[in-house]
């Protein structure tokens, strides 16, 4: 944009694109505040409050004040490293195994997964990473101290799981961003098949920014092996043992900040996930203790998992009905939640047609890729005024 000025001289403005988007949010802020909107939330605001302040619309929307924290879950897809446990069931990765696993691949894996959760975080790294197919503490040693990750100073939770694979879950996080407080595996008995083994429920309590207390309750449940009727009653019964979890969390209090994610075998819309856990969609709630899926709005549309041709929705987040609330203390940042689609975590795939994760192996043949999964991932904030 020119200006002529009376002097004669000439003042050149130039508008990127992302002033005028500045100056377009800035105008649609004054016209929310002309409404007379009421907002409700756990904590500041209740049903007739009134509109909401400038300031707030503001500090809703990233652009003033708070801290923000990424949060990533991702199932890596069996992130072993080359020894043998002669108590667990992977002999297959070994250098004699069937998957021909060595160092030079194990090396391979660990720096596409850092780079990818580098790449996930944009601009600063991610506060917060769930993870799930890690073997053990070793690779959890290696991928912190020994890959991309090492300059960031990340710290990890992992506790060893009795699965008979060998595959656990895990947390990382840093310590600028989340100070843990509390850690706790809980181990998952089947009353109807004592023989069998899965992963645990890991939970983590700690402080967002040295502010606001997050529980976090990271999962990975039976998968559909064996067929998806048969296997359905053991992720019934972990969901069940989740929402127990939950229930405890909650009775001290509705505004425990509850934030569930995971690989959870099932898609949204599954019994498991709404009729035991209780997770439904913002607008379907029905009680105070109703969880919210965040990955409600990405059914039928995308997927973090693709078979035969097929997207599913498996990587959920799921948040209790505070981290909801519009201002004050924790909260999510609106439009935050997705499904990390890197294109070096793509391939073709020639026999359905478009695009699939790509893997580390297809069956038995080792491709070099990443996962069989996308990650998916969101964004916290948080005043810094509350505990």
């Amino acid at each position: 944009m020119i200006f002529s000025m009376k002097n004669g001289s000439i003042i050149r403005i130039r508008f990127t694109t992302k002033i005028v988007q500045k100056l377009i949010f800035i105008l649609s802020i004054f016209i929310l505040l002309s409404l007379n909107n009421s907002f409700s939330a756990c904590k500041n605001f209740v049903p007739g409050d009134g509109p909401l302040s400038f300031d707030t619309l503001l500090k809703q929307h990233g652009l003033f004040s708070g801290q923000t924290v990424r949060v990533v879950f991702w199932n890596v897809e069996n992130l072993y490293d080359i020894y043998d446990d002669t108590t667990k069931l992977d002999n297959e990765f070994t250098s004699r195994g069937l998957m021909r696993w060595n160092y030079k691949r194990f090396h391979i894996k660990l720096n596409h997964v850092a780079k990818t959760l580098l790449a996930i975080g944009r601009w600063e790294p991610p506060g917060i990473i769930g993870l799930c197919e890690v073997e053990n503490r070793f690779v959890m040693n290696k991928l912190i101290y020994e890959s991309p990750l090492k300059p960031f100073g990340y710290r990890m939770i992992h506790h060893e799981s009795p699965d008979l694979r060998g595959i656990d879950v895990a947390l990382l996080y840093l310590p600028s961003k989340f100070r843990v407080f509390y850690s706790k595996p809980y181990k998952i008995d089947f009353p109807f098949d004592t023989a069998a083994r899965t992963r645990e429920i890991l939970f983590v309590k700690g402080q967002v920014f040295n502010s606001d207390t997050l529980n976090i309750l990271v999962n990975h449940w039976p998968s559909r092996r064996g067929g998806y009727a048969e296997s359905q009653p053991r992720r019934d019964y972990v969901a069940s043992v989740l929402r127990h979890l939950i229930d405890s969390l909650l009775s001290g209090g509705p505004c425990a900040n509850i934030l569930v994610m995971g690989d959870f075998n099932d898609e949204p819309g599954s019994s498991s996930i709404t009729d035991i856990l209780h997770a439904l969609p913002p607008d379907s709630l029905k009680n105070k203790s109703d969880l919210i899926n965040l990955m409600y709005p990405f059914s039928g549309r995308q997927g973090s998992h693709r078979y035969k041709g097929i997207w599913s929705l498996l990587d959920q987040f799921m948040v209790s009905a505070n981290l909801l609330k519009h201002a004050g203390g924790l909260r999510l940042v609106p439009g935050s939640v997705g499904i990390f689609r890197g294109t070096f975590l793509l391939k073709e795939d020639r026999k359905y047609f478009g695009d699939k994760p790509f893997r580390t192996y297809n069956g038995l043949r080792y491709e070099g890729g990443f996962s069989d999964h996308l990650p998916v991932y969101l964004d916290l904030v948080t005043d810094g005024h509350h505990k």
